[in-house]
């Protein structure tokens, strides 16, 4: 018998509400370190380089982009990461859908 593929793994796990609910609490998190990470990529700027213009440590840009912090940044550093690798920030609100 095969091992189940992830995206069938993942299937089964979502189909639980109580993991659909926490997958979903965390998938803001997750997908605005790997933006971050990937708006820095494409500026040019390792994460010593967006450290020294930002004035802290690589350590706090590590801690920032790791998609496996239970830490949220505050809203300022991530406006001040976005103007350092030339981008405004939109905050955007969608209405979540009624699943019963």
């Amino acid at each position: 018998m095969s091992r189940p593929t992830l995206s069938e793994f993942k299937k089964k796990a979502l189909s639980k509400p109580e993991v659909k609910k926490e997958y979903d609490s965390l998938s803001p998190a997750y997908a605005l370190r790997k933006k971050l990470i990937a708006l820095r990529q494409i500026a040019g700027f390792t994460q010593e380089q967006i450290a020294e213009v930002l004035h802290t440590n690589k350590s706090n840009i590590s801690r920032l982009e790791n998609v496996n912090s239970v830490n949220s940044p505050k809203l300022s550093t991530i406006e001040q990461y976005a103007n350092a690798v030339g981008y405004d920030i939109e905050i955007k609100f969608v209405r979540r859908s009624t699943h019963n």
